[in-house]
């Protein structure tokens, strides 16, 4: 028999801890609560939960830290910040320590559940890389191709500068493996701004679930690239190159590129 999924939910108001527990009830799933860092750490070395759901800003231990001592323990736990919109750059620095992605309040239960649906799934491909690291002889499989000098938020998106000092930015391959299939993308407008972690467009995969990907770099939106409406699978093939999103011009890139992270591949 197939183990159940382990979750736990950690904020310190029980009523959020509730609604998301409740949001997230399915067959297979066994989900706890923990209303502060110290508890969740507690229960965390108990049960070995698949995913923790961490507010970033609690009394006591703050989500950060928390984060950094589960992680510390055992890299194998899928953690998700829950946060707070003025909180976003610290949401993208918690991500650089090993958070796999961060929700910003208020959000709905259908993003929820499918921001839990990419977790399970990176949850799913760390333990299929396990698995094949631990039988020699195995060939890895081919990396896609991959421009020098990519930043990015990690297992998200990527941001690329250009010579005359915009930015190209695109999907993490990570992102697609989680996401699996593309159904459509709902692009911003030209001359729209966007914030470094705000959500610069939205991926709407087969099974209809709909996922944010954040812009890694603050800005305005130059040029979408047109060629994806036609063939939404060139991002999947290409996700480096001719599957590229948006062009951007940057407005604070200097402090922008600090809290971005060279791409490297796994």
């Amino acid at each position: 028999m197939q183990a159940k999924v382990k979750i736990l939910v950690v904020d310190d108001e029980l009523p959020v801890c509730r609604s998301i527990s409740s949001a997230l009830e399915a067959e297979g799933r066994l989900i706890d609560t923990a209303l502060g860092g110290e508890e969740a750490l507690r229960k965390e070395e108990e049960n070995e939960y698949d995913i923790m759901l961490v507010d970033l800003m609690m009394p006591g231990m703050s989500g950060m830290d928390l984060l950094k001592a589960v992680k510390e323990k055992r890299a194998e736990v899928v953690v998700v910040m829950i946060t707070g919109y003025p909180t976003m750059d610290t949401a993208v620095q918690s991500v650089k320590l090993g958070a796999f992605d961060y929700i910003p309040k208020p959000f709905t239960p259908d993003e929820l559940r499918s921001i839990v649906s990419r977790a399970l799934e990176r949850r799913r491909l760390y333990e299929q890389k396990i698995a094949s690291a631990e039988k020699p002889g195995e060939e890895e499989s081919a990396e896609p191709g991959l421009p020098k000098n990519l930043y990015c938020i990690p297992d998200h998106c990527w941001a690329k500068v250009e010579g005359d000092g915009t930015v190209r930015i695109g999907v993490h391959d990570i992102f697609l493996m989680t996401i699996k299939d593309i159904s459509s993308i709902d692009f911003p407008y030209e001359n729209e701004k966007v914030g470094q972690g705000d959500a610069c467009l939205w991926v709407v995969d087969a099974r209809g679930n709909l996922h944010r990907m954040w812009s890694p770099v603050s800005g305005q939106v130059i040029s979408i690239n047109e060629e994806l409406k036609e063939d939404y699978s060139q991002v999947m093939r290409d996700p480096y190159g001719s599957g590229w999103l948006l062009l951007i011009k940057p407005a604070s890139l200097e402090d922008d590129l600090k809290n971005l992270a060279p791409l490297v591949l796994e």
